[in-house]
């Protein structure tokens, strides 16, 4: 079993940065493929970006691309999604996720709790 965790979210205005943290409580992280979803409220949950287990690889969503960054250090288990020039519509639950494949569509086997963003106008 994977326990993930996710911190870092908050409130932020249109154009500020954040940066989530998921912390994964396994000694085989970094056999993990890693990705972070949002869901909004009345919206379906949907993926934002994904990193291979090595961090070589990285995908992203169109919307979040050259504004969100995915990176991870196996050596502490965990995986990061900084996120700058943020907009209204960021705003959502936050989550992160395991599996075996960055590839998007690919599902995942363990979930966080979510974190919050919320941006402001």
């Amino acid at each position: 079993q994977v326990q993930l965790v996710e911190s870092g979210g908050g409130l932020v205005q249109a154009g500020g940065s954040l940066r989530l943290s998921c912390a994964a409580s396994t000694r085989t992280f970094a056999n993990f493929a890693m990705g972070w979803f949002r869901q909004a409220p009345g919206k379906e949950r949907e993926f934002v970006a994904s990193i291979r287990w090595s961090g070589d690889m990285s995908y992203y969503a169109d919307s979040v691309k050259g504004r969100f960054t995915i990176s991870r250090d196996n050596a502490k288990n965990t995986v990061y999604l900084q996120m700058y020039n943020l907009k209204p519509e960021d705003t959502a639950v936050y989550y992160c996720a395991a599996g075996p494949s960055a590839v998007p569509g690919e599902e995942y086997d363990y979930w966080g709790q979510g974190t919050q963003v919320t941006v402001s106008s």
